[in-house]
């Protein structure tokens, strides 16, 4: 029921802001996601996709023709690239080895909306360019946060830290030295194989937003989450630069408009299922953990100290103007 808000909040802006357009011939873009098409985040794309293509009729539509089924998500951003396709839709920090400005993303603490009025996307979109050949158009859904979840309760040292020790939690690269700090030994777990691997108990929790833990079905076994959240989302909408050379300047000045508009359209439904998806989870019976005082300051100072530590040893010449963009803790 959630997914579809993304549906009809994208075409009631549609509607009410279509503009008058002039005829000229209609050209098409060809659009792929890094996730499955049921996800959450994949539905907000598609809700993206019908914007732009109510708003966009007679100068330019976008055509989805599926997710890592079509082209394997490794293999995305340089079909992209080279113009195999001509849209993607996933998360920056899939390519942190060759663009460490990724994390700005992972460890901002503003919206994407602040930091168009800011100057950090335009930075971004430079760093798109320059590291990946691409074209940065939209960095929407953001402002979801990720949470430490575990299939037992999680141990508290006596001034209330959380002390993951010998603990083995899934993980991905963006968390990946903060889980360390915590003690955990993090380990790498496709997300196909997550499900089956908390159903044998082969290892303690997991990281993940709370966004999409109930469409996996992993709340079945993970029944305690640590609050706070951390980090945020980093999914972006890029475009091959010979695609957007060769759109009109009517198809560019629109499909610009509606990423901007698209980015508060797709945080604002988010902070809606994230509400919902809360409040259900605490019905079902799932705990919350809830850190406090110096506890609660120390887990975020360690989990945002470890993204901004890794761009800066990773070396990029944007690393003051992104951090000054994004991280106002």
């Amino acid at each position: 029921m959630a997914h579809q808000s993304f549906r009809i909040a994208a075409a009631a802006a549609a509607l009410a802001l279509a503009p008058a357009v002039a005829a000229a011939q209609e050209q098409t873009l060809r659009a792929i996601t890094a996730f499955p098409s049921g996800l959450a985040f994949s539905q907000s794309f598609l809700g993206f996709v019908e914007m732009v293509n109510e708003r966009g009729e007679g100068v330019v539509q976008i055509d989805y023709a599926g997710g890592p089924e079509t082209v394997p998500q490794n293999q995305q951003i340089d079909a992209v690239r080279r113009g195999i396709v001509d849209m993607q839709y996933g998360p920056a920090s899939f390519y942190l080895g060759r663009m460490p400005e990724a994390d700005a993303w992972v460890g901002s603490t503003v919206t994407a909306m602040e930091a168009r009025e800011n100057g950090g996307f335009e930075v971004m979109q430079q760093a798109f360019s320059d590291k990946l050949g691409v074209e940065l158009l939209a960095h929407i859904d953001s402002g979801v946060q990720f949470h430490i979840y575990t299939l037992e309760e999680p141990p508290r040292d006596a001034e209330g830290n959380l002390d993951l020790d010998g603990l083995q939690i899934r993980s991905q690269p963006i968390y990946r030295s903060f889980f360390e700090e915590l003690g955990a030994t993090p380990i790498s777990v496709n997300v196909p194989d997550v499900y089956t691997g908390l159903e044998r108990n082969t290892f303690d929790g997991a990281g993940w937003p709370i966004v999409g833990i109930k469409d996996l079905n992993w709340d079945r076994f993970l029944r305690y989450r640590v609050d706070p959240g951390f980090f945020q989302t980093d999914l972006a909408v890029v475009v091959s630069p010979d695609s957007w050379e060769q759109l009109s300047e009517e198809a560019r000045t629109l499909l610009t408009e509606v990423a901007a508009e698209y980015e508060k359209i797709s945080h604002d439904n988010f902070q809606q299922i994230v509400a919902e998806t809360d409040a259900t989870v605490r019905e079902e019976g799932m705990t919350v953990i809830e850190l406090e005082g110096a506890a609660r300051e120390r887990f975020l100072d360690l989990a945002y100290d470890s993204a901004w530590s890794r761009m800066r040893e990773a070396g990029t010449e944007h690393y003051d103007a992104l951090r000054d963009a994004y991280y106002d803790r």
